[in-house]
């Protein structure tokens, strides 16, 4: 077999007897995608030809146009073929990686249309290959060449992973514009992180200090997630939170400072894999049925002050949590004879 030809990969911590991924099936599919683009528009014959169709293998595509994304004029493009041809070859949990994120990214995000679109323009999808063999280098004292490529993924794709930080499979850093990964972080399998997040320290004390991210977990955009906490397996965390506590497995986080949806004692909690449903917002009915609102129970106090009886039924009608007593004694307030009535619709 040719140097740096792929060896059957084996799954991540894995015996090498197990059935290997479907790397082969992955990159038929890729082929055929590239073939199709070709024959529809023509002026990316040449461009699909040179990143896809020239080559043998998954392996050998990744390599190349990774170290043409990333190569700089003293950092060529041959020298960095070599170093992400080899290093992914010659460890078969990368490529099961690799695949597993083609198939995580096909799978959750709607406007990825192909296999050959992500491998070519998810910039997410090549900054987490990228950082695999920084990772990779890290990990065999290699410290320098390891900062130097996480240097250029920075540069180049907008995402600054620490060559040390731990990353699973099928993971899917979505638009991943602004992602900020640190040293000691830990990243579990299944796991979806959009644009703008962070997963960062609190401080400059040394040791173990970022965050562990559990399975199937899902962080929206613009969350930051600070310091040695832990977030569980299947939770979610919401849009722009600043999360400083650890968070149960199932649970979701909102808000900033974050909490739990639900309460701290009894936190609400949901029975999907976020991670891959990529559901964003069945937290805020978790939060509507579970969380008293003051602005809502500020507006019904002046609503029942103007004596707009019909508005209060109306307005709670829509799922303000409320109970008999906190609206019967507002109504009561307004010496409204219909207090019983609302009392019975909110109960």
């Amino acid at each position: 077999m040719p140097a740096g030809e792929l060896r059957y990969p084996s799954p991540l911590n894995s015996s090498a007897t197990e059935t290997p991924p479907d790397e082969e099936e992955v990159w038929a599919q890729i082929k055929t995608e590239a073939h199709r683009d070709a024959e529809s528009e023509p002026a990316l014959a040449s461009y699909l030809y040179s990143t896809i169709l020239s080559h043998s293998s998954l392996e050998r595509s990744l390599a190349f146009h990774l170290g043409n994304k990333l190569c700089s004029s003293t950092l060529l493009s041959t020298l960095l073929y070599d170093l992400f041809l080899n290093t992914i070859s010659s460890d078969s949990a990368l490529l099961a990686a690799t695949v597993a994120d083609l198939r995580a990214a096909r799978a959750r995000d709607p406007a990825c249309v192909s296999f050959s679109h992500c491998l070519l323009n998810y910039k997410g999808f090549l900054a987490c290959q990228a950082h695999r063999v920084s990772h990779k280098l890290w990990s065999q004292s290699r410290r320098p060449l390891a900062l130097a490529l996480h240097s250029r993924i920075s540069d180049v794709f907008a995402v600054d992973i620490h060559p040390a930080a731990k990353i699973g499979k099928g993971i899917l850093f979505d638009h991943a514009t602004g992602v900020v990964i640190g040293e000691t972080a830990v990243i579990g399998n299944n796991v979806s992180i959009l644009h703008h997040v962070t997963l960062g320290g609190t401080g400059k004390a040394c040791g173990d200090r970022h965050p562990k991210i559990g399975d199937g977990v899902l962080i929206g955009a613009g969350a930051t997630i600070l310091g040695n906490v832990k977030i569980g397996e299947g939770a979610k965390i919401g849009a722009g939170s600043v999360v400083l506590i650890d968070v149960p497995p199932r649970t979701t986080a909102v808000g900033n400072p974050a909490r739990l949806v639900g309460g701290k004692e009894k936190p609400a909690r949901h029975e999907e894999c976020p991670g891959e449903s990529m559901d964003h917002t069945s937290f805020i009915t978790d939060c509507w049925e579970n969380t008293y609102h003051c602005l809502n129970i500020v507006d019904l106090i002046g609503l029942c002050e103007e004596g707009k009886v019909e508005e209060v039924i109306a307005y709670v009608g829509q799922g303000v949590p409320a109970s008999y007593h906190v609206f019967g004694a507002l109504l009561d307030s307004c010496g409204n004879l219909r207090s019983l009535e609302m009392g019975k619709r909110v109960h």
